[in-house]
């Protein structure tokens, strides 16, 4: 038991660590601009220790309220499986209040053993009254999704606002040593460091990462050492502006001046969110320690000597931060406050990346190419479209705000809105999930959502100043999100209200009334039952298919993983000679999708496993319509049906009959064609070198051996799959709104977006579209 526990607390002290270099490098970036941007007003004409000792204890009680209990100590409990964040928040509500809009929900996904977290569960206790009256209504779902996608859309903003506010703020400490230093000059070289921030963004960041965590530790102790220095030179009596009583007095001598500078304030929590959005790659134990231990304490350190500095230096207000440095310390902490601003950056790009991840995932946002390379960390992605879409949004903002005091006024809306709906979101699930009674749940919105709205309506005040860009963009992107949502959902619809009845499917006899070529066929749909308009429309044009035919529906379950044995269902569509499968893949919706060389040998392994265990009396019985589906993984003889080599060369096969079925299936042209395309795409080579073959056993059934031979014939023969490649259009006596939507802004998005073909990787060579109109 002590062995136990000495490993955990390693293990907790390591990703304590680990979490420097992560999470909190926005926060402690903040002490550069905190002050400049809270004297950038009218306050600057009150010049008194009072005001100085007043501002210092209202970051000094913002810091501690909203950071420390609201974030650390309660935030970090509403977790979703480890995973923190906006979208946990909305998890969590998904499952268990049932907000979820996503269509094709089953009941075995609730079976999930992610999906019911054992503090969570509410299988046995009976729905609050509120619960009931939101779940009963379609509106009140919709408008939740919609203040999600709000709250998604300002940690976007965050995303470029962030690195154009900390490289600027930390190279703005040359003017303190170069007094005629030209704006100009400032402005390029934070633009170089940024474009050379968002190139290298492909490139991952496994080989630097590492640093990351000294870079931040080395920073923080060396912010808390320069505030003590300034404590103990300038002004020891600082510690009395602890007292909340100081920020009476310090509204009471500036008024209604005093109650606008709260949008500076506020700058002190940015990055605040970053601790719940991130909980995924540590643990609450591990973040509560880093802060409570030094991030804290250092940055109080920090913002009480800026404070005892201004006292007697208040003339040095703009650049309060390098100026209290002292002379011999400046050129190291300038090298020092630059590389905490890059990392601040990194972080906040990878978390943008994630939550657009997290928007697609659950048909919120238009496709995008999503990079995951084996060699980087879980969860790490590189989306191309986005990043160069927050390199320009960041360069411009630089360019065009020329005061940077307006540049911390969009950054600090941005913050403090979406600090204001991870508010009310957790408001919901202490009610919704945790069972709490709805008193708890409103008091924790009184408290904190009113000091929120305080430092929100102080923001308000300066939209004109700056507060303008996140608000207007952020409405642009979740309309964006919305309509690719509307254009989405009626798809599917349209979808479901036009499947093809599988009795008629069942009149056509085994062969299907067509010409079965060898190979397998995966159609693609979103369907989980039935048979989609796309592949009766592919045979009513050729009549011919595949002799193996597999419906695949790839899903997002309202979970951040899925693991792995748990991810495909499996089923028969129709009589066992059909030779007709549905695959359903689940996904979480922080997976990453692997390629195309792993889904195609994962699939035929449980097919196989589907096959045995359906002979074994686990599975349906022939002649079924639409059979249940198998969680085909968790069988404890998963893998060991069928056998999976590599041949060593091309032009050798393995022990089994393969290469010659494989040479036998197809004509001599085609052979050629294949061989030819293979020499220009090695990439397209390597798909076809693995190879299966049925274990040396006894089968009691000889049927189930043909169907095992068949399925492994067909896998050789080659894989294509089959994509709907749909031209959607509203009825002509739709409402014009309705059409605008469909015709003008969903018809946009579709054509400017990735072809579903690049999202799942699928080569040009196996790939049959198949065309739809739709009529919506």
């Amino acid at each position: 038991m002590q062995v136990d526990r000495r490993y955990q607390w390693k293990e907790v002290l390591l990703l304590a660590y680990q979490s420097f270099g992560v999470l909190f490098g926005d926060l402690s970036i903040s002490p550069l601009y905190v002050y400049k941007s809270t004297f950038s007003g009218k306050l600057s004409n009150y010049q008194t220790e009072d005001v100085i000792f007043g501002a210092f204890s209202l970051i000094f009680w913002t810091f501690t309220l909203l950071s420390l209990f609201k974030h650390v100590i309660i935030l970090l409990n509403a977790d979703d499986n480890g995973e923190g964040g906006i979208f946990a928040l909305y998890s969590l509500l998904c499952r268990h209040a049932k907000f979820s809009l996503l269509p094709n929900h089953q009941a075995a996904d609730e079976e999930l053993s992610t999906y019911h977290v054992l503090r969570y569960s509410s299988r046995n206790l009976q729905s609050s009254s509120a619960k009931k009256f939101a779940e009963r209504h379609k509106k009140l779902k919709t408008a939740l999704l919609l203040l999600v996608l709000f709250g998604t859309c300002l940690v976007i903003c965050v995303g470029f606002l962030t690195p154009a506010m900390s490289v600027r703020s930390s190279i703005e400490g040359l003017k303190v040593r170069s007094n005629n230093l030209h704006y100009g000059v400032v402005v390029v070289i934070a633009c170089i460091l940024l474009v050379g921030l968002f190139v290298l963004q492909h490139r991952g960041t496994y080989r630097v990462a590492f640093m990351f965590a000294p870079i931040l530790i080395l920073w923080s102790l060396c912010i808390a050492a320069i505030g003590l220095y300034n404590i103990i030179k300038w002004n020891p009596r600082i510690y009395e502006a602890l007292s909340p009583y100081y920020i009476y007095k310090f509204f009471r001598d500036t008024g209604r001046d005093g109650w606008i500078s709260l949008g500076g304030v506020l700058l002190c929590i940015t990055g605040t969110e970053a601790l719940f959005a991130d909980l995924g790659q540590y643990t609450a134990a591990s973040i509560r320690l880093s802060f409570c231990g030094i991030i804290y304490p250092c940055l109080v350190l920090q913002y009480m000597g800026q404070a005892a500095f201004l006292s007697k230096n208040f003339a040095a207000v703009s650049t309060s931060f390098y100026a209290s440095i002292p002379d011999s310390l400046f050129w190291p902490v300038l090298v020092l406050a630059t590389l905490a601003a890059m990392v601040a950056s990194q972080s906040v790009i990878s978390a943008t990346f994630s939550i657009v991840k997290q928007c697609y995932a659950i048909g919120c946002f238009p496709r995008v190419k999503i990079v995951h390379k084996s060699k980087w960390f879980r969860g790490q992605i590189y989306i191309p479209e986005i990043n160069w879409v927050l390199l320009i949004l960041s360069l411009a903002v630089m360019i065009g705000f020329r005061d940077i005091n307006h540049l911390g006024n969009a950054y600090g809306f941005a913050c403090m809105s979406a600090t204001l709906v991870t508010t009310w979101l957790t408001a919901m699930v202490i009610n919704f999930v945790w069972h709490q009674s709805l008193l708890l749940a409103l008091l924790f919105v009184l408290f904190f959502g009113l000091v929120e709205i305080v430092f929100l309506s102080s923001s308000c005040v300066k939209i004109p100043k700056g507060g303008w860009v996140p608000l207007m963009l952020s409405v642009i992107f979740m309309l964006i999100m919305y309509v690719w949502h509307y254009g989405a959902r009626k798809k599917y619809l349209y979808d479901l209200h036009n499947k093809v009845s599988m009795k008629w499917i069942l009149t056509l006899g085994p062969s299907l009334g067509i010409v079965r070529v060898p190979g397998i066929g995966l159609i693609f749909t979103e369907l989980v039952s039935g048979v989609p308009a796309t592949f009766t429309h592919f045979l009513t044009n050729l009549p011919a298919f595949y002799q193996v035919v597999v419906f695949v529906c790839e899903k997002t379950v309202p979970v951040p993983y899925v693991p792995q044995k748990e991810r495909y269902l499996i089923g028969r569509i129709g009589p066992k000679s059909f030779r007709m499968y549905r695959c359903i893949v689940r996904n979480g919706y922080k997976d990453v999708q692997k390629n195309e060389d792993d889904f195609e040998n994962d699939l035929v392994m449980s097919i196989a496993e589907f096959i045995q265990l359906e002979a074994e009396g686990c599975g349906t019985v022939d002649g079924s319509l639409d059979g249940r589906l198998a969680v085909v993984r968790t069988s404890e003889k998963f893998g060991k049906r069928l056998e999976m080599s590599e041949p060593e060369s091309n032009g050798e096969g393995s022990s089994s009959t393969s290469p010659a079925v494989l040479n036998g299936s197809k004509s001599h042209t085609l052979q050629y064609l294949q061989s030819t395309y293979e020499l220009v795409s090695p990439r397209f080579s390597l798909r076809r070198r693995v190879r299966f073959k049925l274990q040396d056993v006894k089968y009691k059934d000889p049927n189930v051996k043909e169907e095992l031979l068949e399925l492994v014939e067909a896998k050789h023969s080659g894989v294509a799959y089959v994509l709907g490649h749909s031209h959607i259009k509203a009825k002509r006596n739709a409402p014009f709104l309705k059409r605008f939507v469909i015709h003008v802004a969903y018809s946009f998005l579709r054509k400017n977006c990735r072809a579903p073909a690049v999202v799942l990787n699928i080569p040009h060579t196996c790939l049959i579209e198949v065309g739809m109109n739709y009529y919506l």
